[in-house]
């Protein structure tokens, strides 16, 4: 794992880990990162000083310093931790089929029920194009379709 120091057009810092350095490169190639902010799209890595390790244990102090990724750090965080946790618990994740699921439950053709997964912009555009209410979420799913 690798963190990455980012920073957004809009100058919103924020820190988020990779599995590697490839896979932050490939995230970054396909338009796949947003601010944890402000959502923008336009982000990049940020001047950061290299940590490098030692075979020294590490200091209480730094250990207290060290950020807990595990839970939320910021009221932003905690909003979105919160939505996260709402949106999993009240709808049904239907990945990439979210577009002609959202279709078919406003024709009549499916149950009615909440939804949520992923469509290309242009799906979107067409269901609300058509009268179908739909919203963008500003966090990505866990169970993310690839």
């Amino acid at each position: 794992m690798i963190r990455y120091t980012l920073k957004c057009a809009d100058g919103h810092s924020f820190n988020s880990w990779f599995k590697s350095a490839d896979a932050f490169e490939a995230l970054e190639g396909r338009g796949m990162l947003s601010c944890s902010v402000c959502g923008s799209g336009d982000v990049q890595k940020a001047m950061m000083a290299p940590r490098v390790a030692t075979s020294a244990p590490v200091s209480e102090a730094e250990t207290a310093t060290a950020p807990n990724l595990s839970q939320p750090d910021t009221p932003v965080e905690e909003a979105l931790s919160a939505l996260r946790k709402h949106v999993e618990e009240n709808s049904t994740y239907v990945g990439g089929n979210f577009a002609s699921e959202a279709r078919k439950i406003h024709l009549g053709e499916a149950p009615e029920r909440l939804i949520h997964g992923e469509a290309k912009p242009e799906e979107a555009k067409a269901l609300i194009e058509d009268g179908i209410p739909v919203a963008p979420l500003p966090i990505i799913p866990k169970n993310r379709s690839t």
